[in-house]
């Protein structure tokens, strides 16, 4: 989870790192519902946040990025992006229904 380049982006297969995830302060349960990114500097950043933190790394996505960060319709995006991370965790049996 490292790098050389502080632009460079790498996933991270949660499936079977419980242990790395709560090192890093990361519930491995919340791993499941939320996207978490690290940043260079080593804050972890979760939930819309980290999908702000990203678009804003694509020049075009930037003003999307802004967007979604307006308090105004933040809120409502967190509450559209849980119940469709929810949907699609009990459609694959990975969550309890």
């Amino acid at each position: 989870m490292t790098s050389d380049s502080p632009n460079e982006v790498i996933w991270f297969d949660i499936t079977g790192h419980e242990n790395e995830l709560e090192r890093l302060g990361i519930d491995p349960q919340k791993a499941l519902t939320e996207l978490h990114v690290k940043t260079a500097d080593g804050q972890i950043i979760s939930e819309l946040g980290a999908y702000i933190v990203l678009m804003a790394r694509v020049p075009w996505l930037r003003p999307l990025a802004w967007l979604i960060g307006l308090p105004v319709i933040r809120p409502l995006l967190a509450r559209c992006y849980h119940w469709m991370v929810l949907k699609r965790l009990r459609q694959s049996g990975r969550w309890p229904k």
